[in-house]
């Protein structure tokens, strides 16, 4: 069987102006990077066509060590979506080094379902990462020179920093560091570390802002830490956020790439969905909805996490609602749900399909609450058997929704066709927005426990010693309108990783609230959650090779 890089590699690429032609957008408004990549300036947003165009959702029950495949569904839908003649672009996020090195690979989607070229976006792309990287590494450095400079210094207590500097690399070693160290003309020695670009504040920022203004406006807004006499520091009181949105006026643009059958794909931003908001740019949204009837987005990991966020964060600040919204599921998963070893998902098993449905079921219970309409995805592999496929539609027909085989992985937009018909058919019969699951007026307190309660299943929240001295802090800042970005583990409906299936009658522990103001929100930690991953035992990079000739192999 062929790898997703030999498949990719098979498709004649159109040029990047091919591609934009049908998006009606000439050549000469395009930020060409080579022949099959290039930014769209955001003067092609249009807010007033945006709002009359279809944003379709895309989610999935909760991840698996087998894999999902939300991508690769969410680039086929979009594929079927186009052969039932329907403008359709798919909006995604930007791939990070970190999982394409260590355990998860990248994120193109895969097979016949994939966005390409697949080596350039999985690997440095349009630099959009770097960008981000080095503006919040100047924030970094702007905040212990200003530590250090004894005319130039506004009584900063380094005690009380919070900004940590960041690296698109999982790297465990650098979680916990002390700089300054090497005496009094290498600054002032505190405890500090470094957490993945996608877990950075400026990527969130990025993501959550509307223009260049608005963007250097949020990044004013990062809260630094407090002066001896106990006053907030902000980046814009470092006179940072200029420099810094200096250092993205490119990367702010949307990416325009291709699909495998030669359509528009949109990718741009690249936050995690366990650790931040998990969705793609409001711009590309926005850019996308300007020049597509539809547009087909995903939100990051299970819908508790990603989807969630998407809804109660980015879809408010944006003022955005989605027409349709899908969960992607697999046999594989569903089996791992109900107890079977990794080693023996491919071996039939109907019984532990039927118990691993009590995932799907809490999802859809979550879809619900916002008062959405499910369409079920079942993302087909060759060891999937009909009895086993049964077992899921009939749970379907049982829970009221409609359900679609989809073999995008081996057939792109044809093995979509029947879940694009679904999913046209919803937006069609769509006519409201969506119900949060919290006002952002509400306490913290009230805000993680709706979240917890009703999308996790928890019975009880508790809150550290310093959990609680956050808050305070919160409160203090009057911070505390803002919206909740929990950070907790994707492999469990719960804060313990453990627990696969539906758990139920647990508690979460919120162990400490980090404050993001320019991006908009406060991110409660919840269990083991870390904001810097580490590599596995054998990370991907000991197959990732390159030849002579330029070939890279190893990538998936």
């Amino acid at each position: 069987m062929a790898t997703d890089i030999e498949i990719a590699r098979t498709i004649k690429l159109k040029h990047i102006r091919d591609i934009a032609a049908q998006l009606s957008v000439p050549e000469d408004d395009l930020v060409l990077y080579g022949k099959h990549k290039a930014k769209l300036p955001l003067k092609l947003i249009d807010l007033e066509k945006a709002k009359k165009n279809k944003l379709i959702l895309v989610s999935a029950i909760s991840p698996t060590p087998a894999g999902e495949g939300k991508t690769t569904v969410s680039i086929g839908l979009t594929l079927g979506l186009n052969r039932l003649g329907k403008k359709t672009t798919v909006v995604l996020r930007e791939p990070s080094l970190g999982p394409v090195f260590g355990i998860k690979g990248g994120a193109t989607g895969g097979g016949h379902s994939q966005v390409l070229p697949m080596e350039d976006i999985n690997l440095h792309f349009t630099g959009d990462f770097a960008a981000i990287e080095k503006a919040h590494n100047l924030l970094a450095a702007i905040i212990d020179n200003n530590i250090q400079n004894k005319k130039n210094n506004l009584g900063l207590d380094p005690r009380t920093v919070t900004w940590k500097r960041v690296m698109d690399m999982n790297d465990r070693s650098l979680r916990k560091i002390i700089v300054g160290l090497g005496g009094t003309m290498s600054g002032v020695p505190r405890e500090t570390g470094f957490d993945i670009v996608a877990a950075s504040e400026v990527m969130a920022i990025l993501c959550l802002s509307n223009d260049l203004k608005h963007l250097k406006e949020k990044l004013g807004n990062i809260f630094v830490g407090y002066t001896y006499d106990r006053k907030p520091v902000y980046a814009r009181d470092l006179k940072a956020n200029g420099a810094m949105a200096a250092l993205l006026k490119d990367a702010i643009m949307p990416n325009l790439v291709q699909t495998t059958e030669g359509t528009p794909a949109i990718i741009h931003g690249g936050p995690f969905a366990n650790i931040a908001h998990g969705c793609n740019s409001i711009i590309a949204t926005r850019m996308g909805l300007s020049l597509s009837d539809y547009v087909v987005t995903e939100a990051g990991f299970a819908f508790e996490l990603g989807a969630e966020k998407f809804l109660d964060i980015k879809c408010r600040y944006a003022g955005l609602a989605p027409s349709a919204a899908v969960l992607v599921a697999t046999i594989r998963a569903l089996k791992y749900h109900g107890g079977v070893n990794l080693k023996e998902l491919n071996k039939p098993d109907t019984e532990a399909v039927r118990r691993g449905l009590e995932n799907l079921e809490k999802h859809v219970e979550n879809m619900k609450q916002f008062e959405l309409s499910p369409v079920i995805a079942l993302n087909r592999f060759t060891s999937d058997t009909e009895e086993e496929i049964s077992v899921v539609k009939a749970k379907c027909k049982e829970l009221g929704v409609p359900v679609a085989v989809a073999d995008v992985w081996g057939k792109g937009g044809e093995g979509a066709v029947e879940l694009a018909g679904l999913v046209a058919k919803a937006v069609e019969n769509n006519s409201r927005g969506f119900k949060p699951v919290y006002e952002w007026e509400w306490p913290v307190e009230k805000k993680i426990e709706a979240i917890a309660g009703k999308m996790y299943g928890a019975k009880h929240i508790d809150y550290t010693a310093k959990a609680k001295k956050d808050l305070e802090k919160i409160n203090g800042l009057g911070l505390d309108k803002l919206p909740v970005c929990i950070a907790k583990t994707q492999k469990s409906l719960s804060d313990n990783p453990e627990l696969i299936g539906r758990p139920k009658d647990f508690v979460v522990t919120v162990r400490e609230i980090e404050i993001a103001s320019g991006a908009g929100f406060i991110i409660p930690i919840t269990g083991d959650i870390m904001r810097m991953p580490g590599l596995p035992e054998h990370p991907a990079s000991e197959t990732i090779d390159i030849d002579e000739n330029g070939n890279i192999t190893g990538l998936f």
